[in-house]
């Protein structure tokens, strides 16, 4: 019978094709009670309803999304066409063409037809008042102009925290507020029943213990916080080389203005978002921004360059358009600025304890309360005064309710959070003495919670300078260091060194510049600087390799 199913009907148990079922359900027409009988097995009916209506849902779609590109297009053909697009008063009267918003939605929708309608890069250098050879001026008066319309390439940080804004924020947690309660109540009724100063030792005690949790995580957390801003502050000092007065030079990158032409190689992040002037097999990786890992070609058909993403290959010049937090990085870290801080995993468990444990004191104080009240109410109803109280019986009612909350002030475990806040301080200073800085006290407990850490490959350091250390020329290699440099000239034939010097001074984008201290600097990649560094130290002179 299997083998008969299988050669005549081609029966699978699973993904059988629609042909064969067709088959197995004409000749099992005369089955009894089909329905029953083939329930677990696909309602080829139904399956070709549901073929066609999703062929039909799919033809819909596609008719609405043409017309809805239709629609798009015709809109964006009417919104950038060059008419419609007017200049600022403010911005007209600085000397530019073009503001700000206008400059950013051109890279950042990566609209090619409004940056063709503004006359491509020449016509939008030609509107922000520079040169895509010689820079920006370096005008004082100028750049200050251009600062005033264009913003500044720094993003808006928050505002230091105070002291008292940790305190109140250490305040904030559940164990302290239901302490606080506790020692409220306990002061007033121990002040009440045994007077000052004897009632008021277990409430005042709850307090000083704690202020003591509160002062211990606040003073760590801010000096935390210190030490971080001080840190923050050696990280922001990132320079960059740019073409300001046709001189190229190094800056920090929180001096870029929208014109400046800057300097970027392998490795480099893009310090705004700007579009592509000059280059050779520039690749860029925006997985920072877009998480798609695929490289994005740069060139003149696609020049929009974004900051925040790294040159993953090649190298260009590019002209900064917006700086700032109107570039597509500072709008990313606005809103990663809005969100809060969670709660860890241990601060969780005790704030759940905390919760259940004043819960359940609270359910005893009640239930001891109303058993002594109900005694005290059945004395008096069996003694007929149920409506007369004396002072002896409302000082009795005020013992019972004094005896409630000592249950729920002796519940609720005092001591636990000055024990977590102590021991997640030592473990704080230790990591600090790893030389490991923990911006707050509760990042100790989450980091000690951890299962499984992720690391990268790891790196080698250096001082981040690159030297020729062997050469191989007219087929013999030799070792160049500082000693040897002036015998390899003489080894080597002069028409071999004429045309090694000749090939490392021309074929370089680096350049040997003379710096404000009047002292000569190379700039360019790390190889670049090394090849031109050999060349000099053979006696060569860039100059005049170039213009002859």
């Amino acid at each position: 019978m299997d083998n008969f199913l299988n050669e005549n009907f081609d029966l699978k148990p699973k993904h059988s094709s629609e042909e064969a079922l067709e088959r197995w359900r004409k000749v099992c027409g005369f089955v009894k009670n089909p329905k029953r009988r083939f329930r677990f097995t696909a309602n080829l009916s139904k399956r070709h309803e549901a073929a066609s209506m999703r062929r039909s849902n799919h033809e819909k779609l596609r008719i609405a999304v043409l017309v809805s590109k239709a629609a798009l297009q015709f809109i964006s053909g009417a919104q950038t066409s060059d008419s419609d697009y007017v200049v600022p008063e403010e911005v007209k009267a600085a000397g530019f063409e073009l503001c700000a918003d206008e400059l950013g939605s051109i890279v950042e929708g990566h609209d090619v037809k409004k940056l063709k309608i503004h006359g491509g890069m020449g016509g939008i250098a030609e509107k922000l008042s520079t040169s895509t050879i010689n820079g920006l001026t370096s005008d004082t008066s100028l750049l200050n102009k251009r600062q005033q319309v264009y913003g500044i390439n720094k993003f808006a940080e928050a505002e230091a925290k105070g002291f008292l804004v940790f305190v109140w924020e250490a305040l904030q947690d559940m164990t302290l507020m239901i302490l606080g309660v506790c020692a409220f109540v306990s002061l007033i009724v121990g002040i009440a029943m045994e007077g000052w100063p004897k009632g008021a030792h277990d409430g005042l005690g709850i307090v000083a213990s704690i202020l003591l949790v509160v002062f211990v995580t606040a003073t760590s957390d801010y000096r935390q916080s210190l030490q971080f801003k001080d840190l923050d502050k050696e990280k922001k000092k990132i320079t960059i080389q740019v073409t300001r007065n046709a001189c190229r030079q190094k800056m920090s990158i929180y001096d870029l203005l929208p014109g400046d032409i800057v300097h970027l190689n392998i490795g480099d992040q893009v310090p705004a978002d700007g579009l592509f002037v000059s280059g050779f097999s520039v690749l860029i990786d925006e997985s920072s921004l877009t998480g798609e890992s695929e490289p994005v070609m740069v060139n003149n058909d696609n020049p929009f360059m974004l900051s925040g993403t790294k040159l993953q290959d090649g190298s260009c010049k590019m002209m900064v358009t917006s700086v700032g937090m109107r570039t597509q990085w500072g709008k990313l870290m606005a809103t990663l600025t809005e969100g809060g801080d969670d709660e860890t995993p241990l601060q969780v468990k005790l704030n759940g304890v905390a919760t259940i444990i004043g819960k359940i004191g609270l359910v005893f104080a009640v239930v001891t309360f109303a058993v002594l009240v109900q005694g005290l109410f059945m004395d008096k109803l069996q003694e007929g005064t149920i409506w007369s109280w004396s002072g002896d019986e409302a000082l009795k009612m005020l013992e019972f309710f004094a005896v409630a909350v000592t249950i729920v002030v002796v519940a609720v475990p005092e001591g636990l959070p000055l024990a977590v806040t102590l021991s997640l301080a030592f473990a704080m200073k230790k990591m600090m003495n790893d030389k490991a800085l923990v911006r707050h006290l509760a990042a100790c407990e989450t980091m000690g919670s951890a299962t499984s850490i992720c690391s990268d490959k790891t790196g080698t350091l250096t001082t981040n300078h690159m030297t020729v250390v062997k050469s191989c020329i007219c087929m013999g290699v030799r070792a160049v260091g500082n000693k040897n440099k002036a015998s390899l000239c003489s080894e080597i034939p002069e028409s071999a060194v004429k045309l090694l010097l000749q090939s490392i001074f021309t074929n370089t984008g680096g350049e040997i510049v003379v710096n404000q201290d009047g002292k000569r600097e190379i700039l360019g990649t790390p190889t670049e600087t090394a090849l031109l560094e050999f060349g000099l130290s053979l006696g060569g002179d860039s100059q005049a390799e170039r213009l002859s």
